[in-house]
């Protein structure tokens, strides 16, 4: 007799058996296929990390070729089938018994099927008889459980699992470095790094074969903080200068020399490291300087970009399209082919009062007539309705940007700040950044910022670098 079904898992309730409607022979089955996703959250809530389940590279050079689930997770599924359904509520787990016959793959459906073996009228109590198979057939997992089933019967509702977030911020970061991984490095201006953070970012990217770092400041702190924190300045090369004044304008002139490809901020003021860079005609666009933070978000399926957070305080009508026309040119650079622009206000309607949603209204209309161009622009709209494709259905918005957007444009810097943050500090977002509107990408970092991060604006900075080569050279072709 065949117990239970798959669709019984769907119903609204639950309804045990108890021990007296128990007879041997009574089987009951589950259903359910194995994801990649389901081995990532065995691992978070077991703690079991074993890179046979987590690490493709290393599990395709052991005796499985390939990853494979934990062997548990296929017990928990036994114990699933006996605590839900079979014989299911106040059923308690006496002991188990399993023996793993074959291993468990991603994509694997496996069919759990659970068999009254004995009854022990005295106790009260059942022997299973426990078989897991494989979608070919093939058993993975055998065994005996003893059991005390249920006496009375028991009908309750059914109770949602907890969701799980599964964000895993390394393969994040490896998604990035992919794409830079066939390039060859850059020369980078590393400005005054005499601080611990900003001295190991430049030799961390390096490391990753991103830049070759030419490190100016005062040789003689650089030094020191080296030793003391234990990081290997083999591979860089020193330009001695005094303070960090002189190391900005010398980062700078080497730039517009095209002496180096990117610069990269160390313990300095970012408006001292830009005035000297605004000083130098040759690196000049004739376009405003603006900042990009790139985000990974856990609960969004596709990196963010926020501009401008860090270097427009109030921006100008005209200095917004100037912003939003650096993030688009970086989005593409990235590989995202038309970026969705979401012009951030309070509100998704034109309202006089928020002068905010004027300037929105007034860039679409400037996408419209090409003065910001490749990018699809929307706004005003409010950050659910920029985000969340719930909050879009909700209101009614009929948009190609709303609930998906590759650029989120904030009013001012004050409020992009606060958003960057609380995405990066709630969230847990991984975020990097980078200085946009130059002749040359400005790695720009925080003291507060983590190794990862510092490699992560490294990146960027790596793929704007190359993008303006192949752009000076196009140019050249022309001319010539």
């Amino acid at each position: 007799m065949n117990h239970a079904t798959q669709s019984d898992t769907n119903a609204a309730w639950m309804e045990n058996v108890t021990y007296d409607e128990l007879a041997v022979g009574q089987n009951a089955r589950l259903l359910r296929t194995v994801t990649l996703s389901d081995i990532q959250a065995f691992a978070a809530v077991s703690g079991d990390i074993n890179p046979a389940h987590l690490n493709p590279a290393y599990a395709d050079a052991t005796m499985f070729q390939g990853v494979i689930a934990h062997g548990m997770l296929g017990a928990a599924l036994i114990s699933a089938l006996f605590g839900t359904q079979f014989p299911g509520p106040g059923t308690i787990y006496l002991g188990q018994e399993l023996k793993f016959t074959r291993p468990v793959r991603i994509g694997d459906t496996l069919t759990v099927l659970a068999t009254v073996a004995e009854k022990d009228d005295e106790k009260k109590r059942v022997k299973m008889d426990c078989l897991v198979t494989n979608q070919q057939g093939e058993v993975v997992l055998k065994g005996e459980a003893k059991l005390m089933p249920p006496t009375q019967k028991v009908r309750v509702q059914r109770i949602n699992a907890p969701h799980i977030q599964l964000f895993d911020p390394e393969a994040r970061f490896n998604a990035l470095y992919d794409q830079v991984r066939h390039l060859e490095t850059v020369r980078c201006a590393v400005v005054h790094p005499v601080d611990a953070g900003s001295l190991s970012g430049a030799m961390d990217a390096a490391r990753h074969g991103l830049i070759q770092p030419v490190l100016i400041g005062p040789e003689g702190r650089i030094r020191r903080v080296a030793e003391a924190a234990g990081i290997d300045l083999r591979g860089a090369e020193i330009v001695a200068v005094e303070h960090s004044h002189a190391a900005a304008e010398w980062a700078a002139g080497m730039a517009a020399r095209r002496e180096v490809d990117t610069l990269m901020k160390g313990s300095l003021h970012t408006d001292e490291l830009l005035k000297a860079v605004l000083a130098q005609p040759a690196l000049r666009t004739g376009r405003r300087l603006s900042h990009v933070f790139r985000f990974d978000v856990p609960l969004y399926a596709k990196p963010l970009i926020i501009t401008d957070a860090a270097i427009n305080i109030r921006p100008t009508l005209l200095e917004k399209a100037d912003i939003i026309q650096n993030a688009i040119d970086f989005a593409q650079v990235l590989g995202t082919e038309q970026p969705k622009v979401a012009i951030l206000s309070a509100v998704e309607t034109v309202t006089p009062g928020i002068p905010s949603t004027l300037d929105a209204a007034a860039l679409c209309k400037m996408a419209d007539r090409g003065q910001i161009q490749n990018g699809l622009l929307d706004g005003p709209l409010a950050f659910d309705n920029a985000i969340s494709m719930d909050a879009v259905r909700t209101k009614g918005i009929t948009s190609a940007v709303a609930g998906q957007a590759d650029i989120l444009a904030v009013p001012d810097l004050e409020s992009g700040n606060m958003v960057a943050k609380q995405l990066e500090y709630l969230a847990g977002a991984s975020g990097s950044g980078l200085v946009l509107g130059a002749r040359v990408p400005i790695a720009l970092t925080s003291r507060a910022d983590g190794p990862t991060v510092r490699v992560a604006s490294a990146i960027l900075a790596v793929l704007a670098a190359h993008h303006e080569r192949r752009k000076q050279a196009q140019d050249a072709w022309k001319l010539g």
